[in-house]
């Protein structure tokens, strides 16, 4: 259970937290099998979070499609925000999927079956949102993207952790998907935004569904030759006794408070689409130029996951707290 509550945080979430729990030490004595796989798994972690940031709702098809809806459509920022709310939705729901996949394996496993049908899921549904106009249709398709991203970020979280305390790796883990996502995030932001420059809106919009199409058939191949993993029967109890102990925990006081202070650091206005109508609207910025501003915190990201591979990967969890 503890893997799967870890694996349902996002990618923000995860680094916050992964330094503060306990992670076996280190084996003494890596064998060179170990050593094989541990470069395995980092290059994996590595391209599906390169992958993620692509393919999500908010990765190179964000500016995109906010600029489609505005351009051909004549929505208002109130009308776009309340579309791209529907894609929060399968990222609260994560949860379930860690549930179910620890307990229900697809053909015999936890994590690669499920992983591959969910990347096949965002191809497939990319590749129609790059034939469709219609806004109703879009957003269908993109809730479909999101639902497949949620999982596949849910699962491999989950690999990353089990794997991580296995070899004693999960901050060299963490730090690896940090790093590569918001590589990818910062460079679909500056693609998104040459995209919407120098193509018509439905032709940004077309060209970013069939960039974030292609990307995750990476994580189907890298999932079949990557990772191993072995094969384990239903267990249905197990899964009974962890939903009930899940629904327990709703009624602990500590869960509440530790919610109710969540939701107040995360709570604000919807800002990020009214900025983009006052940029292009009233500042008159180049689309090309929003997309560099998209990538500037990314970027600080970037540098900060390479001041912790540098610097900081050998101290403990407490110096790093401190």
């Amino acid at each position: 259970m503890e893997h799967m509550l870890w694996a349902n945080m996002n990618p923000k979430d995860r680094s916050l937290t992964a330094g503060t729990q306990a992670e076996p030490p280190p084996p003494t004595t890596p064998t060179s099998d170990d050593a094989r796989r541990i470069r395995r798994l980092m290059f994996y972690f590595g391209m599906v979070y390169v992958v993620e940031g692509i393919g999500q709702t908010d990765g190179i098809i964000a500016q995109p499609l906010t600029y489609y809806f505005k351009e051909v459509h004549s929505w208002t920022p109130v009308q776009v925000t309340a579309a791209l709310t529907a894609f929060n939705l399968p990222w609260i729901v994560k949860p379930i999927y860690g549930l179910v996949s620890d307990f229900v394996p697809l053909f015999g496993y936890r994590r690669k079956s499920y992983l591959i049908l969910a990347s096949i899921l965002a191809t497939l549904a990319y590749l129609l949102a790059a034939q469709m106009e219609a806004p109703s249709q879009l957003l269908f398709v993109l809730v479909l993207t999101a639902y497949a991203m949620a999982i596949a970020s849910t699962l491999c979280g989950a690999l990353l952790v089990e794997n991580g305390q296995r070899y004693g790796t999960s901050g060299a883990f963490v730090n690896q998907q940090w790093l590569w996502f918001h590589i990818a995030a910062m460079s679909s932001a500056l693609i998104g935004g040459l995209l919407v420059q120098y193509l018509s809106p439905a032709g940004a919009l077309h060209s970013a569904a069939l960039i974030a199409g292609i990307a995750p058939l990476m994580i189907v191949f890298g999932t079949w030759y990557l990772v191993d993993e072995e094969k384990r029967p239903i267990d249905l109890p197990e899964l009974k006794l962890a939903a009930r102990s899940l629904l327990a925990a709703f009624r602990l006081r500590p869960l509440w408070i530790a919610a109710v202070f969540l939701f107040l650091y995360w709570f604000s206005p919807g800002f990020h689409t009214p900025l983009y109508y006052h940029m292009t609207d009233t500042l008159h910025f180049s689309q090309g130029y929003i997309g560099i501003l998209g990538a500037i915190s990314s970027a600080g990201s970037i540098c900060g996951a390479l001041v912790y591979r540098q610097c900081l990967a050998e101290l403990t969890s407490k110096h790093l707290l401190q």
